[in-house]
């Protein structure tokens, strides 16, 4: 590489994004900047509870948590119940709160964005929902591991 030739990025590397900076919510399309994984709250809280300082941001609103995870990491992803990844393929959406929108019930980040704060580690956050799920369900509830 010389000097002035573009920077490879891996593509398990987020692209730079920040979320909007007004008061409005953007619908940002998945696959680009991140995939993102969805779970109903009371199963997401649960996960949030045995992640604790390892998750990245999260956005929420009175049913749904959304975590952002590396483009790409939710192919990987087997069934949890209850639980959905989103990626590029299908196209996917998701609402993205103003960075400044940090309380609910409507569209908010639960776990804002920060500069140490951005993705969650795919496998470390399945471990978490799994858990979580079990916790919620019952342990007769089949969960692929």
């Amino acid at each position: 590489m010389t000097p002035g030739d573009p920077v490879q990025t891996s593509s398990r590397t987020a692209e730079p994004w920040t979320p909007p900076q007004g008061t409005d919510i953007e619908m940002v399309e998945v696959g680009s900047h991140w995939d993102a994984v969805r779970a109903p709250v009371e199963i997401g809280e649960r996960a949030l509870e045995l992640l604790g300082g390892a998750t990245g941001a999260v956005i929420a609103d009175y049913a749904q948590m959304y975590w952002l995870i590396v483009p790409g990491g939710a192919q990987c992803w087997r069934h949890v119940p209850k639980v959905r990844t989103l990626s590029a393929a299908p196209p996917s959406y998701i609402g993205v709160p103003s960075i400044k929108h940090t309380a609910g019930p409507v569209l908010h980040w639960r776990v804002p964005l920060g500069p140490d704060r951005y993705l969650t580690d795919s496998p470390v956050l399945r471990g978490a929902l799994v858990q979580a799920v079990a916790a919620e369900l019952g342990p007769d509830r089949e969960v692929t591991r």
